[in-house]
């Protein structure tokens, strides 16, 4: 193997670490809002900084594979989606840091089971998505993908009767706004997935995926849209 594509493993398995360490970061997030543990919370949002220092060592490192000059379109892809996914992975840990926050403010409020139905199906998105990178299993991540429309249903009907709550009082203005805060951060880690595995597509087939009205589009090449 050329030090080309020694480089290029080398820096896909920093990705894989790096992705392993955001779902732990994801569940550790989750778990210490539901059981209400501020010490644990405050581990999640220490271990962010070294989620950051990685990402970029690993932007780095793509910066001095691209010297290579690699003529090879699966290379030249390859480049491409790890920076992009390991954006992602930044910014899912940035998600479970807001959990992790709003752990503070949730003091003994009650939360609602669907929010803990939602969230952890989204650390099992998270961890089905660094599996799909691991194994380069486009139809694992297009399971993902189509786990997606579930979340945002979650997410309408947490929406909807928070708002109902406010409006009829039932709830603090804090308690909601802190509810709406987490709702969001795990819709969000949920998108964050989904990029993830349209890249992982694209990159192992050359096909694209859309999110249309109607779901999402069956894998295609770009000249075919």
């Amino acid at each position: 193997m050329d030090e080309f594509h020694t480089s290029l493993d080398a820096v896909f398995n920093d990705l894989l670490a790096q992705g392993r360490r955001v779902t732990d970061l994801a569940l550790s997030a989750v778990e210490c809002y539901f059981q209400n543990d501020d010490a644990a919370a405050g581990a999640v949002v220490r271990e962010d900084a070294t989620i950051d220092h990685v990402d970029v060592q690993i932007e780095r490192a793509c910066i001095a594979l691209m010297q290579h000059r690699p003529s090879g379109e699966h290379e030249q892809r390859s480049i491409l989606t790890i920076v992009k996914i390991n954006n992602e992975l930044e910014r899912i840990a940035d998600c479970a840091v807001n959990v992790a926050q709003a752990t503070e403010q949730r003091k003994d409020t009650e939360v609602a089971d669907t929010l803990q139905m939602m969230a952890n199906s989204v650390v099992g998105m998270v961890r089905d998505t660094v599996e799909s990178m691991r194994s380069r299993d486009t139809e694992l991540a297009q399971r993902v993908l189509a786990f997606d429309d579930t979340v945002d249903a979650f997410k309408d009907e947490l929406v909807m009767r928070a708002q109902s709550a406010l409006a009829a009082g039932a709830v603090s203005v804090p308690a909601g706004l802190q509810l709406l805060t987490v709702v969001r951060a795990v819709e969000r880690m949920a998108d964050h997935c989904t990029n993830i595995c349209e890249q992982m597509i694209y990159l192992e087939t050359g096909k694209i995926v859309r999110h249309l009205p109607t779901g999402w589009t069956a894998p295609s090449l770009p000249e075919d849209g």
